[in-house]
């Protein structure tokens, strides 16, 4: 078969690493993207009200997981979940935040997106990309409600579970014991 015979009109699909030779390459330049089944996404500017309760949320967990005597850490960077998708949550729990290249998803624990401007999206396909990947459990944090969204029990079609908690009340974890931490800093 020939390049032409291969390459006929229509859309392509990126794999993980298409898309990190084309970001090492310069190719989305100072954007912030990542790969969602083969898409890649370019991400919206981060303004003070998403970036505030980012870091105010992941200080407090890595807080917490440090009292608790944890082996995780709350960091930030893509997660590496097939090999079509490599997401960038805002926050990820995660017992390997060292390394080279995108956390693995077999360390993650938890994930965390931020959300301003992106809620449909979060609380939708991001939402279900999570689920179906079998990350153990979720939080939106939908900053403009003043709530976070908190998902578990991940199957091919979703959360099996959820509950709705308000900026100022606290949060437990479901998915890692002794994890609680205070929202009235958001």
């Amino acid at each position: 078969m020939t390049l032409q015979e291969r390459l006929s009109p229509g859309k392509y699909k990126l794999r993980v690493e298409d898309y990190e030779l084309l970001a090492d390459a310069g190719a989305f330049g100072n954007r912030r993207t990542e790969l969602i089944e083969g898409d890649v996404i370019v991400m919206a500017p981060e303004y003070r009200q998403h970036a505030y309760a980012r870091d105010k949320l992941a200080y407090s967990l890595q807080r917490a997981l440090e009292l608790m005597g944890s082996d995780l850490h709350a960091a930030s960077g893509s997660v590496l979940m097939s090999d079509d998708t490599m997401p960038q949550p805002d926050i990820v729990l995660t017992r390997e935040p060292r390394g080279r290249g995108a956390i693995p998803l077999g360390s993650v624990m938890l994930l965390v997106e931020v959300s301003a401007t992106t809620l449909n999206n979060d609380i939708g396909l991001k939402q279900s990309i999570y689920a179906r990947h079998d990350v153990a459990e979720y939080w939106v944090v939908d900053v403009n409600a003043r709530v976070i969204h908190q998902m578990w029990g991940p199957s091919e079609t979703g959360y099996a579970q959820s509950r709705t908690i308000a900026f100022g009340a606290p949060i437990t974890a479901t998915t890692i014991v002794g994890l609680t931490i205070e929202t009235n800093v958001l």
